[in-house]
């Protein structure tokens, strides 16, 4: 009698598919959006912004509280058992939170005072031995050997824009024109901020009619601002860019409410935003408030 033939091997059940598209073309193609995003949150709305967007894109989140940085209205908002705290820098504590978590991403959103760089760090075992493996100390390495340990244990750091789609600068005016300004100057303006950036200095600028007024270095861009406005003149343009190579997981270029009103109290009435890389945080709101000043904002 003849063998009978043997089975061929069942094959695997297909994977399951998301029927929902990505709820950001920023995530990867292959983002779980039913396990816990973890948002390490810093200071103002933007870390708030983000947890709104994700939790309305079905996503379940989780926040880290850093003492002094995140802002209280958002950790209340938070159960206690979906919220770690610790101190800037309590990075071993932070690798644990996650864990705990189970999450399957991570997201740096908001900026952590710059003075901490050098003061009121609190290093454990784990970030001071970073600490003292870095040949260069700013932001661009802590961040950077931050996001190698999180990445280690599995967990991708997401691209800090991810889920604020519709709160980035976009090509062209995005606020009626009040100010008539000669297209070399803007020109000029696009020049000198593509080109510090390139040099890391900084990612902002002031010029007027051809010359360069501020630099935006370590102060932020606040503090250049008002700089800018102590000349006291007319026709100044604010410039924001990138850096040619920015890693976005932890250095998103931001404009805000609070950076509109310094604008307005320095006498600056035209900002530059590079489109599809500057976020404007609750942009319909800030695009009111800038037609409301006579402000105008352009992306480029």
């Amino acid at each position: 009698m003849s063998p009978r033939p043997s089975k061929p091997p069942a094959e695997p059940p297909p994977a399951a598919i998301d029927p929902l598209p990505p709820p950001s073309r920023f995530l990867p193609p292959d983002f779980d959006r039913h396990r816990p995003l973890a948002i390490i949150a810093g200071r103002g709305d933007y870390p708030g912004l983000v947890a709104a967007a994700a939790r309305s894109a079905g996503v379940p989140v989780r926040l880290v509280v850093l003492e002094g940085e995140t802002p209280e209205a958002l950790a209340a908002s938070f159960p206690a058992d979906e919220t770690a705290r610790m101190k800037v820098g309590q990075l071993g504590r932070l690798l644990k939170a996650l864990r705990r978590f189970g999450a399957g991403a991570a997201l740096m959103a908001g900026q952590v005072t710059p003075g901490r760089l050098f003061r009121g760090l609190h290093p454990d075992l784990k970030a001071a031995r970073i600490l003292f493996s870095l040949k260069r100390r700013n932001a661009e390495t802590l961040f950077g050997a931050v996001a190698a340990e999180i990445e280690a244990l599995g967990i991708r750091l997401l691209d800090a824009r991810s889920f604020l789609d519709d709160h980035l600068a976009t090509p062209g005016w995005m606020t009626p024109r009040t100010e008539t300004l000669d297209e070399e100057h803007l020109r000029h303006g696009i020049e000198i901020a593509t080109e510090v950036a390139r040099l890391d200095i900084g990612q902002g600028v002031v010029v007027r009619k051809g010359t360069v007024l501020a630099v935006e270095a370590f102060e932020g861009t606040d503090a250049m601002l008002r700089r800018a406005g102590e000349f006291k003149t007319d026709h100044l343009i604010f410039v924001k860019t990138v850096k040619p190579r920015q890693d976005f997981r932890f250095d998103v270029p931001v404009f805000g409410p609070t950076t509109l009103q310094t604008m307005h109290a320095a006498g600056i009435r035209t900002a530059l935003l590079k489109a599809g890389d500057t976020l404007i945080l609750d942009r319909p709101e800030v695009l009111r408030q800038a037609a409301s000043l006579k402000i105008q904002l352009c992306g480029f």
